[in-house]
């Protein structure tokens, strides 16, 4: 069985000593999880329902976005669970899988649990196109989907006036004791073929010398960019970015705005939604950046953006 692997063959390594040293550290380092990351409060999903015409991004949670490109409803790694494991879900999600458009796409970053879950894909509704790694397309058939599309990194394919691309990121994967990394992982790259506009959504990720080249290749504009999972950094480093490494990979890109994810909504690892939000605005300021570039939504908040010409 066919094994993926990062760039410059780096591993996650952790051994069970490990992750016995790190559930003690968590024991002895008790977070407050009752200050959580916001919800909208002025969320439209009756807005996102009626338009194709609009460009807009919709952070949902977690890595869950709806995007609206080129006329075409996309989900990001779509996942309602209201449990990861033996974790609660700390914050509901901004939209619940009724106030959605009917949906054209969804890519799938890779195989965890919290990125690829299907009892959230089948409360979905429309005629869906399935972009996943590779590996992953016999999974889907198994559950019943036929229009599924198997991608490796740099993969390139056009759908009803899009380019997608599958890129590079920095990760693993498991969904069992059999299948560590029998499937691929990355990030997408979402581009408008009439305006030119693209959306890079950076999946789950350490930080690591892709992005880039990603930012050389394809220039996007928006980047939505995990800062969350980050702690203790001695174990998480290589498979989750920390919000200071996330500024660095984001000006590497090249890109015009930072839209952050991937923190609040499950107890992943020992940091929380405020802390990943406060570190990220400290660093934005420390490096004087414009705060134009930075856009934080709130749960459920939609950001518009300029219509299809």
């Amino acid at each position: 069985m066919k094994k993926f692997a990062n760039l410059d063959n780096i591993e996650n390594t952790h051994t069970f000593k490990d992750l016995l040293r790190w559930q003690r550290e968590r024991r002895s380092n008790k977070k407050d999880l009752t200050q959580q990351i916001q919800q909208s409060t002025n969320k439209e999903p009756q807005r996102l329902k009626e338009n194709r015409c609009k460009h807009s991004i919709t952070w949902i949670g977690h890595s869950t976005f709806l995007l609206q490109v080129g006329g075409l409803n996309i989900l990001t790694d779509p996942v309602w669970a209201p449990k990861m494991g033996l974790q609660k879900l700390l914050t509901a999600p901004g939209l619940s899988t009724g106030q959605l458009p009917e949906i054209d796409l969804v890519l799938i970053s890779h195989g965890h649990y919290d990125h690829l879950d299907f009892n959230s894909i089948k409360q979905l509704k429309g005629k869906i196109s399935f972009y996943v790694p590779a590996g992953l397309k016999g999974l889907f058939r198994k559950k019943g989907y036929q229009a599924v599309t198997e991608a490796n990194w740099w993969d390139e394919f056009e759908d009803r006036g899009l380019k997608i691309m599958f890129v590079p990121a920095q990760h693993w994967t498991r969904r069992s004791i059999f299948d560590m990394n029998t499937s691929h992982w990355g990030g997408w790259v979402i581009e408008d073929l009439k305006t030119g506009e693209s959306v890079y959504f950076a999946g789950d990720t350490g930080y690591f010398r892709g992005f880039r080249d990603i930012g050389e290749r394809l220039k996007p504009d928006t980047v939505l960019m995990p800062i969350g999972a980050y702690e203790p950094e001695w174990f998480m480093k290589v498979s989750h970015i920390n919000p200071e490494d996330a500024v660095k990979a984001f000006l590497e890109t090249g890109a015009s705005l930072f839209i952050p994810m991937h923190y609040g909504a499950y107890r992943l690892a020992d940091d929380t939604g405020p802390e990943a939000l406060r570190r990220l605005e400290k660093e934005w300021e420390k490096q004087s950046l414009d705060e134009a570039r930075l856009k934080v939504l709130s749960l459920g908040e939609t950001l518009w953006k300029q219509p299809v010409s």
